[in-house]
């Protein structure tokens, strides 16, 4: 971090000049399903990664960013059980090798990490490699990828414009650039019709063989389980060990991600991975740890990176559907960056939360300060007040509750640097 600049300089030229200079690995990876989108990338990742895995394969899997330490970023499959986390040598290794490679050349920090992913992913065995697009797709470094066995788009909506333009139809453009010719490509739910048909002309003009949501498969759900529809026929599965209905389009993607890219799952395969799924900080409830222990008994405390008005929508429509079921007093815990959207964010939660904490982010300098944040929450129209930490609003939680009333349900939200801090502050580290 202080040799390279941050953020993102969105060009190929210099991962390129990279990994030629380490034997191309990434033109040795096992087949891989390469995912972009606004939202829902990670879901993907993970529900596809535990389909495969519950298939007995071996799976690699590159997500961005990690929340805790930067490991989280690589998992490497393996022959006897579920992938792990990189081993910090083996890590310092890569990082080491990728660093003398690129000779002190202007890089940024995603690249010399993709590189060091793609060394990591070349020399370890795995019968797929998973890999998230950082940002954008056209220009980002993991698109270095010529062949990928399926392309996967998720859902696209406003976010890094700054880097990928302030239209709809200019970001699906930039997410449309993974695609390569004749690869097939699976497209997710897209609500934004201007999205979708970018999308699918651009899959038409490339020859990408494509399966659209809504068209070629779809999920809902019936009496508590998820329905999978496709052109292979009906599955009847457990609902998707992630919260939220958005999660049953984003379940539904990965289950034809999959199938496109040549791995038959079969129907026990599928109920035994919709039990299985692992993805931290969306939606995840927080049940031990200091944390949850500051506030009343009986307490809700649930984790989510989501960071745009998109991503702010889906969880807002979890927590209703929490409400309808139990209503509890409703608070929010906000920390967020100074490149999103923060006003559309809070406007999500408009009528739903009783009152807004809001807290500085302190492992970014792009963190918007906690009282200029409590003014964007009150031009959402809610009540605000900035504090000083997430465990100073819990503790204040807990020690004036009154008890008379339901215990709280609280969710902290508004960035994944936000949920990292409060991962590692909690004890509860991604494993």
């Amino acid at each position: 971090m202080a040799l390279h600049p941050k953020g993102f300089d969105l060009s190929l030229e210099r991962i390129t000049r990279l990994l030629e200079r380490l034997g191309n690995p990434h033109e040795r990876l096992p087949p891989a399903i390469h995912i972009a989108g606004t939202n829902g990338k990670g879901s993907c990742a993970a529900v596809s990664r535990a389909l495969l895995e519950a298939d007995g394969k071996s799976v690699h899997v590159h997500t961005s960013p990690h929340l805790v330490r930067w490991h989280e970023r690589f998992r490497l499959g393996r022959k006897d059980g579920p992938g792990q986390i990189v081993d910090d040598a083996v890590l310092a290794d890569a990082v080491r090798r990728v660093a003398d490679a690129n000779g002190g050349e202007m890089i940024t920090v995603f690249e010399i990490l993709t590189a060091v992913m793609f060394v990591l992913f070349s020399e370890h065995p795995a019968d797929v490699a998973i890999v998230e697009v950082g940002l954008g797709g056209r220009f980002d470094a993991t698109n270095v990828i010529k062949s990928p066995a399926v392309s996967v788009i998720m859902p696209i909506g406003l976010d890094h414009e700054a880097y990928l333009g302030d239209r709809i139809e200019l970001i699906a453009m930039e997410k449309a650039g993974i695609m390569k010719p004749g690869v097939p490509v699976v497209i997710g739910y897209q609500e934004n019709e201007v999205a979708r048909e970018v999308l699918t002309d651009t899959a038409e003009r490339r020859g990408c063989p494509m399966a659209v949501y809504g068209q070629d498969f779809f999920a809902f759900e019936e009496h508590g389980r998820m329905v999978f529809q496709s052109q292979a026929g009906l599955m009847d599965l457990p609902l998707p060990k992630l919260a939220g209905r958005h999660q049953l389009s984003n379940a539904a993607a990965a289950l034809a991600a999959v199938a496109t890219a040549g791995f038959e799952i079969q129907q026990e395969t599928a109920e035994r991975a919709m039990a299985e799924i692992i993805w931290p900080a969306r939606m995840q409830r927080l049940t031990e740890g200091p944390f949850p222990a500051l506030l009343p008994a009986g307490s809700e405390l649930w984790l989510d990176g989501g960071h745009n008005p998109h991503a702010a929508m889906m969880v807002a429509e979890t927590l209703a559907g929490m409400q309808d079921r139990m209503e509890r007093p409703l608070f929010l815990i906000a920390g967020m960056l100074n490149t999103k959207d923060t006003d559309g964010y809070f406007g999500a939660f408009e009528g739903m939360v009783r009152h807004v904490f809001t807290v500085p982010i302190t492992d970014s300098d792009a963190g918007v300060d906690p009282e200029v944040l409590a003014e964007s929450a009150g031009r959402a129209g809610l009540t605000a007040q900035p504090m000083k930490s997430v465990e100073e609003v819990l503790r204040l939680l807990g020690e004036g509750w009154n008890r008379l009333e339901p215990a709280p349900r609280v969710l902290i939200g508004g960035s994944l640097y936000l949920a990292g801090e409060v991962l590692g502050d909690n004890g509860t580290p991604p494993q």
